[in-house]
């Protein structure tokens, strides 16, 4: 009798313990299952968080010019970059904030030659440190982005706003502190400095609400000599990538020694949780792989023990030996793949649940993007891939090959005689 057909009646008459294989079976791949798509959901995860939270990277260097910090931000481990180029400007058609108290003698006039307007050049908003981690806030409109380069626009302060009756899409005027050039703004953002007044007199442009945000040409135009980088805050995925950009930053800055800060906090809180899951949801794999193993090679074992008449039987009529490992080896098989299918099923409906107990909420910390308001970052999606279903399969038919072949290497040694003799 064919030996595949055997074991389908095999399987028949021993129904309680074909039950018991496949529920042990169905256990195994949904936890194998379970690891796969925790691994995927914890990659995806990770990919995402690298490129919005992200690791930010701080140069400064005397001499720091917009060409060479677009050149750095050229680089290939920078994600987005915003170099920060302050200079001051004269106020046309608008007021500018002054201090309550009167301005000592003699200083006044200063002040005002160089012009009462902070105003800082940027490409990114969203990547000055005080807004990325959410201390100042856009509360209208939107920041300043790299596609703002072309254009006269600016981001104002609220107090400034609110002193002037100035609101998103109004055109404000400002000019250079020497008086040669002037630039019609068009505001497309307004933000909240939780700077407060000093109590003292202050020169206009150290008060808060005299701050504007153009893009680095505006400022240029604006300024009254060649443009100086203050700092320029760079994004890159990882802490490692910040090594990669240090080198490129010392290439093309060359000598002379500059700045160069990392922040991975942010990183840290948010990736490392991640990747630890990842590992776990690895180690799982491992765990339930080998511990599978060795459980259903003990039951095959006892079953091979159990079934030494029925053995010798099939020796004694002219069975060969690998024919009745093959009876085994489909009849573990055989439960395995129905177990695979019953997994997949599991893990559709229970899989996002467990990945956010796992993965958890870490995904709702608010992050800021671009200058616009916190936005909540969506929690992991746990999908059933046929890839992994696939691996799982893969797995657990490896796993009832090895189960039932090592074990079974032992009716190799046997005879007919023997294995009739110590069944009786």
């Amino acid at each position: 009798m064919n030996f595949v057909k055997r074991a389908g009646m095999s399987l028949g008459a021993r129904k309680p313990r074909t039950a018991a294989l496949l529920a042990i079976f169905v256990v195994l791949c949904t936890l194998l299952l379970g690891g796969f798509l925790l691994q995927s959901a914890a990659a995806r995860q990770e990919a995402d968080a690298q490129r919005t939270v992200g690791v930010d990277v701080t140069v400064r260097k005397k001499g720091l010019t917009p060409a060479l910090a677009d050149r750095i931000g050229a680089a290939d481990p920078v994600h987005r970059y915003s170099p920060e180029v302050p200079v001051r400007a004269e106020a046309r058609g608008f007021t500018p904030l002054v201090a309550d108290v009167p301005a000592p003698e003699g200083d006044g006039a200063g002040q005002r030659e160089q012009g009462p307007l902070a105003v800082t050049g940027v490409r990114d908003l969203g990547m000055l440190l005080p807004f990325s981690y959410g201390s100042t806030k856009t509360t209208e409109g939107r920041g300043i982005t790299p596609e703002d380069a072309g254009r006269n626009v600016a981001v104002i302060e609220q107090r400034l706003a609110a002193g002037n009756h100035l609101g998103v899409g109004d055109t404000v005027h400002a000019r250079s502190a020497d008086g040669r050039r002037e630039v019609a703004l068009k505001i497309v953002g307004i933000f909240q400095d939780p700077r407060r007044d000093q109590p003292g007199w202050a020169p206009p442009h150290e008060l808060p609400g005299n701050t504007l945000y153009v893009p680095v040409r505006t400022a240029q135009t604006l300024g009254t000599g060649p443009a100086k980088v203050t700092e320029a805050v760079y994004k890159v995925g990882s802490p490692d990538r910040a090594g990669q950009l240090h080198a490129a930053a010392e290439r093309i800055l060359g000598g002379g020694g500059f700045d160069f800060r990392v922040n991975d906090k942010a990183y840290r809180d948010q990736v490392r949780p991640v990747q630890r899951v990842g590992a776990f949801a690895g180690l799982i794999v491992w765990v339930i792989t080998l511990a599978g193993a060795l459980v259903l090679g003990l039951i095959v074992t006892l079953q091979i023990r159990e079934r030494r008449a029925e053995l010798g039987v099939l020796l004694s009529l002219g069975e060969k030996k690998w024919k009745l490992i093959g009876q085994h080896a489909v009849e573990v098989a055989a439960v395995a793949l129905p177990a695979v299918a019953l997994a997949a099923l599991a893990g559709s409906l229970a899989g996002q649940h467990a990945g956010d107990a796992l993965l958890g909420r870490q995904g709702d910390e608010p992050v800021t993007a671009a200058g616009a308001p916190d936005t909540v970052t969506a929690p992991p999606a746990v999908r059933v891939e046929p890839a992994a279903v696939g691996k799982v399969a893969g797995i657990g038919l490896g796993i009832s090959l090895v189960s039932t072949v090592v074990p079974g290497l032992g009716i190799l040694r046997l005879h007919p005689r023997s294995l009739l003799t110590d069944s009786e």
